[in-house]
């Protein structure tokens, strides 16, 4: 995965744009969220940007060398700091570190680790801190089909469902969990209609 991840991120161009998520963005904004943000697989930094210029502390990590490189430019760039590490999450030394919030982002963690990585991220944020993802629905694989554009993973165990999320982050009141079909513009690899699992906890106290 690597491999796949450093040679999508090779490109001059990003691969999903500079600009935040539209749900991330929002959820931030409304929330008005302060304090330390952890962003899991934050690729070429997009989100991680933003969240500085709001004045939350980031550490961003990801898998990917060249996705490091381009998220650090982006930032001095628009000029803010963010800490990025080129690390899985096991490996990271972050387990006596608390969080405020974390972003998961299209965050598809391999089947078999998806749950453990999703109880993990939570234990990492304080009591009253917040999760926040969003990512394909088991129900884009029909709309990835019928337009490739829209990106996601092909694989049905990759992808997200409400139950499933509500399942992974029981510490957490869900103030938002929903599926939603959504227009995607961003950048070359999601565009067009799909669908997503949106969600927003709060840790339990």
């Amino acid at each position: 995965m690597k491999e796949f991840w450093n040679e999508r991120y090779n490109a001059e161009e990003y691969a999903y744009g500079t600009t935040p998520n539209v749900f991330f963005k929002q959820v931030l904004d409304e929330h008005n969220l302060s304090g330390k943000i952890l962003l899991p697989a934050e690729g070429e930094g997009r989100n991680a940007v933003y969240a500085a210029k709001k004045g939350l502390e980031v550490l961003a990590f990801d898998i990917s060398d060249a996705g490091k490189k381009k998220a650090m430019y982006l930032a001095q760039q628009q000029g803010v700091h963010i800490t990025y590490e080129v690390e899985g999450l096991h490996e990271l030394k972050i387990h006596h570190e608390q969080f405020d919030v974390a972003a998961l982002i299209y965050t598809h963690f391999p089947p078999n680790l998806l749950a453990e990585y999703h109880k993990k991220i939570g234990d990492l944020i304080k009591p009253n801190g917040m999760v926040i993802l969003e990512g394909f629905s088991k129900n884009n694989l029909p709309l990835r089909e019928a337009n490739p554009q829209v990106g996601g993973p092909a694989n049905v165990e990759m992808l997200f469902s409400v139950d499933q999320i509500a399942q992974d982050f029981t510490d957490f009141e869900p103030l938002q969990l929903e599926e939603v079909e959504v227009e995607l513009n961003e950048g070359k690899y999601h565009n067009g209609t799909g669908k997503v699992i949106r969600f927003v906890g709060r840790k339990d106290k």
